[in-house]
């Protein structure tokens, strides 16, 4: 992976990989993350019935000829994380897992992974809740804080979290920890609730309580309000004009996150739509 793209595409469900192949044709130097697993609705889907040219066809049928064409046009699919989007100059970095990528623009086709918030948890964010240690790291420096690691990456930034706070705690919601450093303390139970008056304090899980100064969730996938804070949405979905542009200069947005219908047809139309919106942009 290199350190600077015209183009960053992030997911890899229908919309995503429709931009991507979109922004191929058009000769554009692109990223594509996604997951281990692109697209899993799609492939669970039994029938897909109104998608133009394939009649009555199988989901993993439907997602094996996406995947297809995206191989045939020589895309690589790099399964790793954002946590990070910020405007840089006429620039946007993205922090991917513990890099920083230079891109032209973003497009963001992140489906609707929407995250199950714990109790308390969005009325602290940016109070002692955060979702990437990178980011907000040194803001904790000599501090105490709590973990909650819903993916095994999680385990990368609590071992870069105990090289500056006095102590590190980690819940892991996945399994079983492998690569933790020797001082981090595991913590038991299930998350129920994140408290604190003005600022977080308390994780408390079922089988008891745990003070600190901060908490960091991580997620497999950043909620987009946290991935670009400055994002403007309506109704919980990215806000974008007929463009597929957002409010952000070079952002833009495809797919489920956009809002309804939840259609196949839907997704690649607003893929393409924003990969060509994405180039115009890139060439002005």
């Amino acid at each position: 992976m290199d350190n600077s793209y015209e183009l960053l595409i992030v997911g890899c469900g229908p919309a995503g990989l429709s931009a991507a192949i979109n922004a191929k044709i058009r000769g554009k130097k692109l990223l594509l993350l996604g997951g281990e697993f692109c697209t899993a609705r799609l492939h669970k889907a039994p029938h897909v019935d109104n998608y133009l040219g394939f009649p009555d066809i199988g989901g993993a049928d439907l997602r094996e000829k996406f995947l297809a064409h995206v191989q045939k046009n020589n895309i690589d699919i790099v399964t790793r994380r954002v946590s990070a989007l910020y405007p840089a100059g006429k620039d946007i970095q993205a922090l991917v897992d513990n890099d920083v990528v230079s891109v032209k623009t973003v497009i963001l086709a992140t489906g609707l992974a929407a995250p199950q918030y714990l109790p308390g948890e969005q009325s602290l964010i940016g109070k002692g809740v955060s979702y990437c240690a990178t980011c907000d790291g040194a803001l904790y420096k000599g501090k105490k804080v709590i973990v909650l690691g819903e993916t095994a990456e999680a385990e990368e930034e609590a071992n870069f979290l105990a090289e500056i706070c006095q102590s590190v705690s980690f819940l892991p919601a996945y399994g079983e920890p492998r690569h933790l450093k020797d001082k981090i303390q595991l913590l038991g139970g299930k998350p129920t609730a994140i408290k604190g008056e003005n600022a977080f304090r308390t994780l408390e899980t079922d089988t008891g309580s745990y003070e600190a100064d901060g908490i960091f969730i991580i997620r497999e996938v950043t909620p987009v309000s946290q991935l670009m804070p400055e994002l403007a949405l309506e109704n919980n979905f990215i806000k974008v004009d007929h463009t597929m542009a957002a409010n952000i200069p070079g952002v833009f947005a495809a797919g489920d996150c956009t809002g309804p219908p939840y259609q196949v047809a839907k997704s690649v139309g607003e893929g393409l739509i924003a990969a060509l919106s994405a180039a115009k942009y890139i060439d002005s």
